[in-house]
């Protein structure tokens, strides 16, 4: 998960809708799903496993713990978030920063509304290959105040893992509503993605030339 936590959007979401980082939403959606498998990156889940292996190199774990090198698993893709915000239907809620969005890479146009009689919600998911840094896929989703009704169940399964305002905040399902529609988009992409070909070779030059 390559969530920008310096942007616009980021401090639009957490400073004034209070909603948690997107990274827990998305863990949670990625992992029902089971399309990926998704690995620990985050500073408190990368501190803890070098605390394990600490422990070991201290010789305080027993024996057959096997906290040596080469058990990590290697992170092949990155998923970035984005959201962007937008005042035009934001009757009464001052304050709204507008932001790029583009998960996986890409630009949304995303509107958090606080007019009661218009909300909506636009994201951007992006996929890239960490080896080469290829954008691998790209999707935008989108929601209403008229489409939560498919969407209850999932926040309900949830749990209260962690989703806080994404449960029971106006704002926080249509976001959510909107990742979901961007996660299946993604999905999708993937599933039918081809591998794209460059005459010469991907990263040598191109056939585009720089003129004197």
């Amino acid at each position: 998960m390559v969530e920008n936590q310096q942007s616009d959007w980021f401090s639009v979401l957490t400073n004034q809708y209070h909603l948690p980082p997107t990274a827990s939403l998305l863990r949670l959606m990625v992992q029902q799903s089971n399309c990926f498998v998704v690995v620990e990156r985050s500073s408190a889940g990368m501190n803890a496993m070098y605390r394990e292996r600490d422990l070991q190199n201290s010789g305080e774990m027993r024996n057959g713990s096997n906290f040596g090198k080469g058990q990590m698993v290697s992170s092949d893709y990155g998923l970035t978030p984005e959201v962007i915000f937008n005042e035009n239907d934001a009757a009464g809620v001052s304050g709204l920063v507008g932001g790029l969005v583009g998960g996986f890479t890409g630009n949304a146009i995303a509107a958090i509304g606080g007019s009661t009689k218009s909300r909506k919600a636009s994201t951007m998911l992006t996929v890239v290959d960490n080896r080469s840094g290829v954008q691998i896929a790209v999707a935008q989703g989108n929601s209403s105040k008229t489409e939560w009704a498919g969407f209850g169940g999932f926040l309900g399964r949830a749990g209260g893992a962690g989703l806080g305002g994404y449960q029971n905040t106006t704002q926080g399902k249509l976001i959510a509503a909107a990742f979901m529609d961007s996660y299946n988009g993604i999905v999708r992409s993937v599933r039918n993605y081809k591998t794209q070909e460059v005459k010469g070779g991907l990263g040598k030059g191109g056939r585009l030339k720089i003129g004197n």
